[in-house]
């Protein structure tokens, strides 16, 4: 039998991999309800302070919380379900999302994951795997497929 959660944490980038773990929402959660905590985190850049004025990037973040949490009621309406939005600003996401986690005491951590090539090795990213190694609780992840190989190396 799956596991069902009663306290998620699911990071959203405002992309079209949301979808994925929005769909998934209603099989995670316990029957009788829960709360999911919806997070975007928006990275600030070192050579900038921590509180910088980043509008665009806010913007987007609103807009992907708004789309998680109207996904959400649409998909859970008949549960007891506590949604909760949270916008952050921070130095690194996956600091950012483990930390989200503990505060939240969360059962598990919902999150994507797409494979990069990253100096001709695939990896998961800095953000994935820091989460995968730090979170205090469950992390789901839902890996897409690697992009290809650039047509001109496939040839040699």
């Amino acid at each position: 039998m799956q596991r069902r959660f009663a306290r998620l944490v699911v990071p959203v980038a405002g992309s079209g991999m949301d979808e994925r773990v929005l769909g998934m929402l209603p099989d995670l959660l316990r029957n009788e309800g829960g709360t999911i905590t919806f997070l975007f985190v928006v990275e600030v850049p070192q050579s900038m302070p921590l509180d910088a004025e980043l509008p665009t990037d806010i913007d987007i973040g609103e807009r992907a919380l708004r789309h998680a949490e109207n996904a959400a009621r649409q998909a859970l309406p008949s549960r007891n379900t506590n949604i909760v939005t949270e916008l952050l600003q921070a130095r690194a996401v996956g600091p950012a999302i483990v930390d989200e986690a503990i505060e939240r005491d969360a059962d598990a951590i919902v999150m994507t994951a797409a494979v990069h090539r990253r100096h001709g090795r695939l990896t998961l990213g800095e953000t994935t795997v820091h989460v995968l190694l730090n979170a205090p609780c469950e992390v789901l992840v839902i890996r897409t497929v690697p992009d290809p190989l650039p047509a001109a190396r496939i040839q040699q």
